[in-house]
């Protein structure tokens, strides 16, 4: 066996699993593949000045590389079974939380002491909401900044690179059954292992979806959300932002009572660019130096679609709705909020006219031509509720960039200790579909580190 244990994917539920098996079973030869680039090689080549849009990089190293797809983002650790997937089911709620506390002090060990803890904890915040129709959801921020989790990034990686074996730019083609273990084929050799660990994220979910075929492990639909990304004058927000940083406020609109949602809130922020196996989506970052920000922040509003008979390809959904967005407008659309309501398209002249200067270099355009019209009658309602608890945020100058789309992995199926039906195969972090945040991930990685290391706790 070249390994005792192999990981695929250098995303937070892989480096957790290589840092934990490294403190708790030192003897172990561990490799870890990843397909993109080492954390110092990633850069995107967008620069706003002569690049302006997605090239099609062979390995995108937004969502490539080591830290995957978190670690260019804001490097927001939310500490809450609320929401962030459905770890806790497996797992129970109490290890759960255990798990992202211990991902914590791990994070802080490693650069990002100093930084804060936001907690909706006895704000009056939430009865604000709940007056407004609004439900502001529990949970404790660690807001570490796109910055700041680069640098916990970079010392991880320091602890790890003598006591891991890392195949970077290794893509991972296959895992088949071996006597005593499991055979992983990449493009240039094939490794063994007794124990194999999968991570590979989001981006990873066509990937995963044909391991699971070809190995007959069972998955089950999972939803896919669409929206738009937000941005406005970062006062509109601020006096929320301020105390708790990321809040999460759940809407159940009027006309159909489907749930809206806020996403990933980037106070005094960036909206960026998002490349998913060929698809061009939107993101926010946002900063922890205040050298680097900005007077906007913005946030997602995403409408959660699930699929079961007959059709149950979520992600495909999602998919043909950001090609179509990315066929009108060659990439994101960006409209003004005034614009799309009186039903006409933003035009470059009119983006010109705007008080609010996007951060993102986007195509002005018709967002009505792109959303479903029950998903965009949706994302109004939630517009003109959040404008009840933050005058402001419905003005004609506020910007909807589109579209935005979080792709889940089809759920597999593993048991309390994310193993498959196959003795030491484990799946883990958002390419198991049971995770969808940082701290899940990472918290997965632990948890099955400990499983194979013996570590009793």
């Amino acid at each position: 066996m070249n390994y005792d244990v192999l990981i695929i994917g250098a995303g937070p539920g892989g480096i957790f699993s290589a840092y934990e098996l490294a403190l708790r079973a030192p003897g172990l030869k561990i490799g870890v593949f990843e397909a993109g680039h080492p954390l110092n090689k990633r850069a995107c080549p967008i620069n706003g000045t002569t690049i302006k849009s997605c090239i099609g990089c062979k390995s995108c190293s937004i969502m490539s590389g080591f830290g995957g797809a978190g670690a260019f983002s804001d490097g927001k650790y939310n500490i809450t079974n609320d929401f962030g997937g459905t770890l806790y089911e497996y797992i129970g709620k109490k290890r759960a939380l255990d798990l992202m506390k211990y991902v914590d002090d791990i994070n802080m060990a490693y650069g990002g002491a100093g930084t804060k803890l936001y907690s909706t904890a006895g704000t009056k915040f939430k009865t604000i909401c709940i007056q407004n129709d609004l439900h502001l959801l529990d949970a404790s921020v660690r807001h570490l900044g796109t910055d700041i989790n680069y640098v916990v990034l970079e010392n991880l990686y320091a602890f790890l690179q003598d006591k891991v074996d890392f195949h970077f730019d290794t893509p991972v083609r296959g895992i088949r059954c071996v006597s005593g273990g499991y055979e992983v084929r990449c493009d240039s050799a094939s490794y063994t292992c007794k124990q194999c660990i999968v991570s590979v994220g989001r981006s990873g979910s066509k990937w995963m979806e044909e391991i699971c075929r070809e190995m007959e492990i069972p998955t089950q639909s999972n939803r896919v959300d669409i929206g738009v990304r937000v941005e406005l004058p970062a006062v509109v927000f601020s006096h929320l932002t301020d105390e708790l940083y990321e809040s999460k406020i759940v809407y159940r609109t009027q006309k159909y009572e489907d749930k809206v949602r806020t996403f990933c809130m980037n106070p005094k922020g960036a909206v960026v660019n998002e490349n998913t196996n060929g698809i061009i989506t939107v993101n926010g970052h946002s900063y922890e130096d205040p050298a680097k920000q900005t007077e906007n922040t913005n946030f997602a509003l995403l409408v959660a679609k699930h699929f079961s008979e007959p059709f149950k390809d979520s992600n495909g959904y999602g998919e043909s709705i950001a090609r179509l967005s990315n066929m009108l407008g060659g990439g994101v659309i960006v409209q003004r909020f005034g614009d799309l309501i009186r039903g006409q398209r933003s035009t470059p002249k009119r983006m010109e006219e705007s008080f609010v200067t996007p951060t993102l270099n986007a195509t002005p355009g018709d967002l009505s031509l792109v959303l479903p019209k029950r998903i965009l009658d949706g994302i109004i309602e939630m517009l003109y509720a959040l404008d009840k608890i933050a005058p402001g945020t419905a003005n004609d100058d506020t910007l909807l960039y589109g579209v935005e789309v979080k792709f889940y992995n089809m759920e597999v199926a593993v048991d309390e200790h994310l193993e498959t039906k196959y003795p030491g195969l484990y799946i883990i972090g958002d390419g198991s579909g049971i995770t969808h945040s940082l701290s899940h991930a990472s918290a997965s990685g632990v948890h099955v580190a400990r499983r194979i290391a013996g570590f009793q706790e």
